[in-house]
């Protein structure tokens, strides 16, 4: 377990460049190898060799030492010299941040673009403020948790509406100048949350999916096919475009993850305080799980704010 890490270079292989032992750095979601057909036309989440960190039969983050392939861009080195505060949030958000900055790159998010994030979790949350960041000129978050709607306000939503509303579709058309958003990126993993996304956009408008729902769902195509309206698939994100991006904008403060962190918790209190104790009031968005020793600021001494030791998600 643990895709989503970060942690402090033990120690390097022979022909390994661009780290070295000591470097504070954060791996990628996955990986992949560069030299396959997929990989040859652009589509590293697709790379017939690749992999994903916890995956069955692949080491984790939630453990004391992990190995990670070397491969350009496969590891991002924190910035030296930014607020060491933020070390918690790239801990193991960076990854989550990519995901959503990659479909927001897919369905080609500009600054005259208006996007409805579908969906009020942490992949939600953070896509709504890449899209932010993206400069779109206007940002909806619908979910239906009142408290994380008002965390979205904080973020920056333009506006946070409950899709229980029976009027909430009016509202999003009220806010797109009656046409609907021109990009909707769909996270909130309910089949509900699909008809939702093609509803609230406009007539040729993009529907990205990627949240994962893994059982077949009715979907009503006919909006699709009278609007002339596109739908993309999205999954993971590729670790030499989007990881970089990721880090520096979070490291500027230019997306802030430290809201969406709950909890920290230690490795040996994973099961007991984790896995098998949520909260029941469903207040946990991102838990952290410190593995080891404390982890030094970048060129430095220990992050301030930082939990004990390298985190995985």
């Amino acid at each position: 377990m643990g895709h989503e890490f970060l942690g402090v270079v033990e120690d390097i292989g022979a022909d390994v460049s661009g780290v070295k032992t000591g470097d504070v750095v954060v791996a990628p979601f996955v990986w992949a190898d560069n030299t396959c057909d997929f990989c040859q036309q652009g589509l590293q989440t697709s790379c017939r060799h690749g992999g994903q960190w916890g995956a069955p039969g692949v080491d984790g983050g939630q453990g004391e030492a992990v190995r990670v392939p070397q491969a350009q861009g496969t590891l991002v080195k924190l910035p030296v010299g930014e607020d060491t505060a933020l070390l918690p949030s790239l801990l193991t958000l960076s990854d989550v941040f990519c995901t959503g900055h990659h479909a927001a790159v897919t369905a080609g998010v500009n600054p005259s673009t208006t996007v409805t994030v579908i969906g009020d979790g942490a992949v939600g949350l953070i896509t709504l403020q890449v899209a932010r960041a993206a400069g779109a000129t206007t940002t909806i978050l619908l979910g239906h948790r009142p408290a994380r709607l008002e965390l979205g306000r904080r973020l920056g939503a333009d506006a946070a509406i409950d899709s229980r509303e029976p009027a909430w579709l009016d509202a999003v058309r009220a806010l797109t100048g009656g046409l609907g958003a021109d990009v909707a990126i769909e996270c909130g993993g309910r089949a509900q949350a699909i008809g939702d996304a093609i509803s609230s956009t406009r007539k040729g408008g993009t529907i990205v999916l990627l949240a994962v729902i893994g059982v077949p769902i009715p979907v009503n195509t006919w909006p699709i096919v009278e609007g002339e309206r596109t739908v993309i698939g999205s999954v993971q994100h590729h670790y030499d475009e989007d990881l970089p991006v990721a880090v520096r904008l979070m490291a500027t403060g230019r997306v802030d993850v430290r809201p969406l962190i709950t909890r920290r918790i230690a490795l040996e209190r994973v099961v007991e305080e984790g896995f098998a104790a949520p909260p029941s009031d469903g207040s946990d968005i991102k838990v952290l799980v410190s593995t080891g020793p404390p982890v030094p600021a970048p060129g430095g001494s220990p992050a301030s704010g930082a939990p004990e030791g390298p985190a995985g998600g």
